[in-house]
């Protein structure tokens, strides 16, 4: 062995190792504090890139998620009404039947157009107020209400409006002026209420298939969501369990490669006793 106080190899080898070790101390250090194995393009710059448009598409899905959450929630205003104004009708019928009786005095049928006019003008209360988000799909101001399917934009799901306002849609034969003052009113209106009856109650049918439409496709978006957040974890999350077990092994590996280092630099001073 050559001795020199000019080049020590031994301590050089022993400061290489121990910068090595150091630097793999950083990294893991850096995974434990943040949870991930990959935490910028630094750390992986493959890997990263492709996290990094998956999250964009985890970002696409929440956009999705909530338009197709807006749909439904409109639709689900307008079914629900839709609803009240079908239970309206029905007692509307009952009081037009009653009225339409041959035996019933003026007074009686007189206090039945009263009770008949309220109700109805309280479906045209319901259809004006049956409105989410700027959406009324039973006012007739709106012909369909769109919501987002797919994460680039172009794909979307269209629930048409089904208008429920008076003397308009389902209600045409039913209008602000509908009065069951006299008998011939009365049998007349019968049938007009059955009608506007079974109108009512085909549109709920077909905003129920859309308000399903959109909870189908919803929860589609978010298991799609979901599992390209897990794919995400799967490329770029650390693993605690085994970064602990290498930080227990680096740091042991440091106070070694201390010790290492102060033995390889004091072995110059061996020079000093050969010339004592």
């Amino acid at each position: 062995m050559t001795l020199s106080v000019n080049t020590n190899t031994g301590a050089m080898t022993a400061l290489q190792y121990l910068n090595n070790t150091q630097a793999s101390m950083s990294v893991t250090q850096n995974a434990i504090s943040t949870g991930l194995k990959v935490a910028s393009a630094k750390d992986d710059g493959a890997i990263y890139a492709i996290a990094q448009n998956m999250r964009g598409q985890v970002s696409s899905y929440t956009a999705v998620t909530d338009s197709l959450n807006r749909g439904m929630s409109a639709v689900d205003v307008g079914m629900s009404a839709g609803q009240s104004i079908s239970d309206l009708l029905i007692q509307m019928k009952t009081k037009a039947l009653s009225a339409s009786d041959t035996s019933l005095d003026t007074a009686s049928r007189t206090a039945l157009d009263n009770d008949f006019k309220a109700l109805r003008d309280q479906i045209d209360t319901i259809a004006k107020n049956a409105s989410f988000n700027g959406f009324n799909l039973l006012s007739g101001d709106t012909t369909k209400i769109s919501a987002l399917s797919t994460t680039d934009g172009s794909g979307h799901i269209d629930v048409n409006a089904q208008t429920m306002a008076l003397g308009k849609g389902a209600l045409t034969g039913v209008t602000s002026s509908s009065a069951i003052d006299t008998r011939t009113n009365a049998s007349a209106m019968v049938g007009k209420l059955q009608s506007a009856l079974t109108n009512v109650n085909a549109s709920l049918a077909k905003l129920s298939a859309g308000s399903k439409q959109y909870s189908i496709q919803l929860s589609f978006a978010n298991k799609l969501s979901d599992a390209v957040t897990s794919g995400i974890g799967n490329l770029v999350d650390a693993n605690l369990a085994t970064e602990s077990a290498k930080l227990t092994s680096l740091q042991t590996k440091q106070q070694l490669g201390v010790q290492a280092l102060s033995i390889a630099n004091s072995a110059p001073q061996m020079v000093l006793s050969l010339f004592q």
